[in-house]
């Protein structure tokens, strides 16, 4: 049994309408999501219904945690996508269960593009929710046209959608599940949500924009009615750093006694008084997200941060006793070369010889929906087939190189390419989901290998119907300034 506290526990009787919410990858990362906490509590707030989670490594995803029942029982299921590669388990889970009823889906791979997994939900979730109506009318709905052209929400059958958001975060989830999950037994505290960097290949800035903060008085609130039942707190945000007052919030938990992990800290930043308080904070490693080991290639990025501002936040982080440190990059950047990979080779050695442990992460760029990038071609090379010979060439350098020096993981080349077709594609790519196969041979038959190719500026794209507020004509001067 899973060891949680969970303030919101509700016995079945009969007359209530249950609701199952679905997160189709392994609980630590479930338990973790602040916006699953919101709508399970928000569920079951309401007298006449019952709302119960369903993760993959609990009963594969089949039965609920809260009273083992079956999937199929309930009246409605909630899915959260986070990932693109959640597709096929969450399709998995609906076959197996054999579930009936209304199916909607929620998270961010539905508000860059839910045309891939059309086919297998009732309705799609485009934003965010809380002050909004779209939970009541939810469920209030009986079938998918009770949903169609409402605010927030896509059946298939609108022409356009418009995301919906609050405008203010002036609330917060002041109880929660308290449970084992990425950051181990803590309290969430989402102290923001968008960003205010402007980097290209970033989906947060387009899809969660305007960036919005929490009042650190609200913060350190919700914090307050933990003190003595958790000894840690994790601050959720893209970019918690950029909190405008986040010295004073993180000054304030230590003072309560709290351990403080932050989800991501920019390295531009990093200043003394900032990491001291990590440190008294209880932080034992850092993680610097340089994204490109080139500053040509940083510029082209937007990322906002130069070699200096890497090498100077690993300097204060050894100097306060961080003996750890990860490093995260991407490879198959637009305009990429050797020389690039060279330099991040040459920018790890740099870390190494002020932090012992260095460990880094490499990831193929996956040219994302509502992001400059949108048009490009995967791996960055016209042809595509040549480009992933050459990402697998240049990951092999690497993995060599580095492996002298840290402790490396680099992705395939093949599973992001899979992920680009499931995030760029239209609704054919569900023939490849409802296989179950995830991989590149079972989408080549299906002839779904024209989504890692650049596409035309002037095409109409698959989630160009989804209304993020922005305009199309900015991002598209951002791509050609690029190339």
């Amino acid at each position: 049994m899973l060891k949680e506290d969970n303030p919101f526990l509700k016995a079945w009787r009969k007359g209530l309408k249950s609701v199952a919410l679905v997160y189709p990858n392994r609980y630590v990362g479930g338990i973790s999501n602040i916006g699953l906490q919101y709508i399970y509590a928000e569920i079951n707030s309401r007298e006449d219904f019952v709302c119960e989670r369903f993760y993959l490594d609990v009963f594969n995803g089949l039965r609920s945690v809260e009273s083992g029942r079956s999937l199929k029982d309930f009246d409605i299921a909630f899915f959260s996508l986070q990932y693109e590669e959640d597709y096929f388990k969450a399709v998995r889970i609906l076959k197996k269960s054999g579930f009936k009823g209304l199916k909607v889906a929620g998270g961010p791979c539905c508000m860059l593009n839910p045309k891939p997994i059309l086919r297998f939900f009732d309705a799609f979730v485009i934003g965010e929710v809380e002050n909004s109506r779209v939970i009541d009318y939810i469920l209030e709905a009986k079938s998918k046209e009770d949903l169609a052209g409402i605010e927030g929400i896509y059946t298939g059958l609108e022409d356009r959608v418009r995301r919906i958001k609050p405008k203010k975060l002036d609330f917060h989830l002041k109880q929660q599940i308290i449970g084992e999950g990425a950051y181990g037994r803590c309290v969430l505290l989402e102290v923001g949500r968008g960003c205010v960097r402007h980097c290209r290949f970033c989906v947060v800035r387009q899809i969660y924009s305007p960036p919005r903060w929490r009042d650190v008085k609200l913060l350190l609130e919700v914090a307050e009615a933990y003190k003595g039942v958790v000894n840690k707190i994790a601050l959720i945000a893209p970019s918690v750093s950029d909190h405008p007052k986040i010295k004073e919030l993180i000054a304030g938990l230590v003072e309560m006694g709290f351990m403080v992990s932050p989800s991501s800290i920019r390295a531009d930043t990093v200043d003394d008084e900032l990491m001291e308080l990590l440190v008294a904070g209880g932080l034992k490693s850092f993680t610097i997200a340089p994204e490109a080991g080139s500053e040509r290639l940083r510029e082209i990025l937007k990322k906002g941060i130069s070699e200096e501002d890497v090498l100077n936040a690993a300097k204060i982080a050894r100097e306060k006793g961080i003996m750890s440190v990860k490093l995260y990059f991407m490879i198959g950047l637009p305009t990429e070369t050797e020389e690039d990979i060279h330099e991040m080779i040459e920018l790890v050695r740099k870390v190494r010889e002020i932090i012992p442990k260095v460990s880094v992460s490499i990831n193929p760029l996956v040219p994302k929906p509502h992001t400059p990038f949108q048009w490009l071609p995967y791996t960055g090379f016209k042809n595509v087939r040549e480009g992933m010979i050459e990402l697998n060439r240049r990951s092999k350098l690497i993995r060599k190189e580095l492996s002298k020096m840290a402790e490396v993981s680099i992705e395939k080349v093949d599973s992001f390419a899979l992920q680009t077709i499931l995030s760029r594609g239209e609704e054919d790519v569900a023939d490849l989901i409802d296989m179950g196969r995830a991989t590149l041979k079972a989408a080549e038959k299906l002839g779904l290998l024209k989504y890692l190719e650049e596409i035309p500026v002037d095409r109409v794209l698959p989630w160009d119907f989804i209304d993020h507020g922005y305009k199309k004509e900015r991002l598209i001067k951002e791509f050609e300034a690029i190339m």
